[in-house]
């Protein structure tokens, strides 16, 4: 069942348009990811989505009524930032009953939730608690627990990962996405993560220049990004202008580092996307797939990968090579590298 809709959402500050007739649909018990960088409008999103700023055009509705005439706190939906906004002088149990009382909840009932979902985010304990001396990651499950107290119908969650070092992040993306899925929670998860998100996401929306520019599944989305866009925004840089010329085979793609036949068709000229996850090294030329040879411009370690430029002619090729071992190719050293052209190249036309 259809959830929310965006239909054509259009804002514009003194500064310029944010958002440019951006539209996408969510469904009811759905994890979906709006993944973009700073400034693409995802935060102005979701203060329109919740009531708080008003559209310039276009319209949100949830079960194909429109919202535009619902007030922010009679919408039944939840919003959490990445600051938690706990207040300070008040302990665990208070912080997430806070909102059950502003609804009006009694307080036996608003007690025996909170106790539901201080369980459901694995703080069982914790009702005495001073939010003062909890971890970064526990105040971030109070404040998720807070969020999910009165049963929201959506939650909008803003960058909630944002505030925690790498290592607590990483380890608290799953159970967020373990605790929504428990919950049945339909949410709008907002990150400039391309990790945290297809981690945690059933899809994502991808958001450029202030409309959606691809929105599918996870695998969806990496596998086939849509535009030059897209895969540079998903760290995917090895991008050779040239030209696809069809034929009984397929396509053969034409750049200077060499000719390369594939089995899609193409047809005229544009960029071409050699995908950094699908190229190998070789210690010798060998004839399945293609081949190029290079000079290692430099080779980082990162402990799971190895990070590796590799100038091929005027062109700098970057891969990772995951668990490399001891055998680290220094600077200035030549490498030959492999590829299957039907996995490792997309053709996107010139516009």
């Amino acid at each position: 069942m259809t959830g929310l809709e965006i239909r054509k959402i259009t804002k514009s500050f003194q500064e310029g348009p944010v958002l440019r007739g951006i539209s996408f649909t969510q469904n009811q018990g759905e994890i979906l990811g709006l993944l973009g960088p700073s400034g693409s409008g995802k935060t102005t999103l979701l203060e329109i989505i919740a009531g708080l700023v008003e559209p310039d055009s276009g319209d949100c509705l949830w079960n194909g009524e429109s919202l535009s005439s619902t007030p922010p706190h009679l919408r039944g939906f939840g919003l959490m930032f990445q600051e938690y906004a706990l207040f300070p002088h008040k302990n665990v149990r208070d912080n997430i009953a806070f909102g059950l009382k502003m609804a009006g909840e009694k307080a036996p009932e608003a007690l025996e939730r909170v106790e539901e979902v201080l369980e459901l985010v694995g703080l069982t304990g914790f009702e005495d608690r001073d939010v003062s001396t909890l971890s970064g990651g526990e105040q971030q499950r109070v404040a998720l627990a807070r969020s999910l107290a009165p049963e929201p119908r959506l939650v909008m969650l803003d960058e909630p990962l944002g505030a925690l070092d790498r290592a607590i992040r990483e380890r608290l993306v799953g159970d967020l996405r373990r605790i929504l899925k428990a919950a049945c929670q339909t949410a709008l998860y907002v990150t400039h993560d391309q990790q945290e998100a297809f981690s945690i996401a059933d899809r994502v929306v991808i958001i450029g220049q202030g409309t959606a520019v691809q929105i599918g599944t996870p695998q969806e989305i990496y596998y086939n990004p849509i535009s030059p866009y897209v895969a540079r925004f998903l760290g995917m840089d090895n991008f050779l202008s040239g030209e696809a010329q069809s034929n009984s085979q397929g396509s053969l793609l034409r750049t200077a580092l060499g000719e390369w036949q594939v089995s899609q068709t193409y047809q005229g000229e544009g960029e071409i996307l050699l995908r950094p996850d699908r190229i190998e090294i070789a210690s010798n030329y060998t004839e399945l797939g293609a081949s190029l040879q290079g000079t290692v411009h430099s080779s980082t370690f990162s402990g799971s990968a190895l990070q590796i430029e590799l100038d091929v002619k005027e062109t700098r090729i970057q891969f990772d090579v995951p668990d490399p071992g001891l055998d680290v190719p220094v600077s200035g050293s030549p490498l030959t590298i492999n590829f299957d052209p039907d996995q490792a190249l997309h053709f996107y036309p010139r516009e």
